[in-house]
């Protein structure tokens, strides 16, 4: 299945948002520390509703450990620094959808890591900065289900 990769996200919401896509979509959430919040809090819990048993969610204690986790996959970086759109790509099941924290994105070491084999794009309307991490999440990986067949879903 699809592996959804958030490095060091900030807000408990959109990380307990992305347990529910996950938890819906089959997909696997790995977190890469340092996390912006503890695991416990009240607002990831409530964005994840009830959904925190049905998601597989890894940590994973430095990029280092997630790349470890994750050696042979591919791995497509989301970032508005490029022109690729997500739609531009034929995913495979194994594929890694990686996303930077809120507000930043991902770091230029991390974008430029021979570990992402390619940078990717959301379209949005001029002079935007960025979309919520959660919603940039479950766009993605629909996309990349629906490439897959939707396996598994109903």
């Amino acid at each position: 299945m699809l592996h959804v990769v958030f490095f060091e996200p900030r807000i408990p919401g959109n990380t307990g948002s992305a347990i529910r896509m996950s938890a819906t979509t089959g997909a696997t959430l790995h977190l890469i520390e340092p996390l912006g919040f503890d695991l416990s809090e009240a607002k990831l819990r409530r964005a994840g509703l009830d959904y925190h048993d049905l998601a597989d969610v890894q940590i994973h204690a430095d990029l280092d450990a997630a790349k470890a986790a994750l050696p042979d996959a591919r791995v497509f970086a989301f970032t508005a620094q490029t022109t690729t759109r997500y739609t531009d790509i034929d995913y495979v099941d194994g594929d890694v959808l990686l996303f930077g924290p809120e507000p930043t994105g991902l770091p230029p070491e991390v974008l430029d890591d021979p570990w992402v084999t390619e940078k990717l794009r959301i379209p949005m309307l001029p002079g935007r900065r960025s979309m919520n991490l959660s919603n940039a999440a479950a766009i993605a990986t629909h996309e990349a289900w629906r490439q897959l067949g939707f396996p598994g879903g109903v």
